[in-house]
């Protein structure tokens, strides 16, 4: 599926790549960014939500692309056709990810629950920034920005979670090792770490969520929109400028000191 925004010239445009653009963080942020302006390929696996995400922002230039970033060919022909369509990629927000089975302890977590956590949240992104860069060093004029989508898991976790917190451990060093690669070809790179934000992954944390001590606490949420604006923000700063790590969480939520 595409619409298009009239009016706009080639020098105008901006391109991106929005994984997991099909709900929660991805739908949100594909939506801020149509609305402002970009022409964007938005990827997932289910074409009926990435169609209803570009429907939401109907003046804006959306190419939906089924796509599982777990498949090297999926992910390749994902930036195929975002080059086909709009002829270059200035911007990849790596969102696509899953939490996992919740509240399973490790001795008992499946390897197969293990490995398909992994092989989203770390294999995924790192598929797809690998893609984009590519794209980025070949292009003309050269450069892009690529925007992982971290967690506050990234720096502590929450009781039972040790493949969605090690995967979100890793892509801290995908960050740190892409930004540091990136730099002869003007391809920044940073990463956006989201504590709470409202979407259907979070909802059950408003009636209660495991503590490290044991209770089972309601804890606050923000709303995805505010990550939304964060996350424009960090793809429309000039080349020249970074937004290396952000954290952006609900104000109250159990992260800064000891809940």
């Amino acid at each position: 599926m595409t619409t298009g925004r009239a009016g706009r010239t080639t020098e105008e445009q901006r391109i991106g790549v929005v994984t997991g653009a099909g709900s929660g963080i991805g739908r949100a942020v594909a939506v801020e960014l149509l609305r402002s302006g970009w022409s964007l390929a938005l990827a997932g696996r289910r074409t009926e939500t990435l169609e209803e995400t570009a429907a939401l922002a109907p003046d804006g230039t959306a190419l939906t692309v089924r796509t599982d970033v777990t498949d090297p060919e999926d992910v390749a022909a994902l930036f195929a056709a975002t080059v086909e369509r709009f002829g270059r990629v200035d911007l990849l927000f790596n969102n696509a990810g899953t939490f996992g089975p919740g509240g399973v302890p490790v001795e008992d977590l499946p390897y197969d629950a293990w490995r398909h956590v992994v092989d989203t949240n770390l294999n995924g992104a790192f598929l797809c920034a690998q893609a984009a860069y590519r794209q980025m060093k070949a292009q003309d004029p050269q450069g892009g920005r690529i925007i992982n989508n971290g967690s506050i898991s990234a720096h502590a976790p929450r009781p039972h979670s040790v493949a969605y917190t090690a995967t979100k451990h890793a892509l801290t060093g995908l960050t740190k090792s892409l930004s540091l690669d990136g730099r002869p070809y003007r391809i920044a790179v940073g990463q956006i770490d989201i504590g709470n934000a409202a979407t259907d992954m979070t909802k059950a944390m408003e009636s209660g969520a495991l503590q490290a001590s044991g209770e089972v606490v309601p804890e606050p949420v923000m709303d995805v929109a505010d990550v939304a604006r964060t996350v424009r923000h960090m793809a429309e700063l000039p080349l020249e400028a970074n937004v290396q790590f952000a954290t952006v969480l609900a104000t109250t939520m159990p992260y800064v000191g000891r809940g």
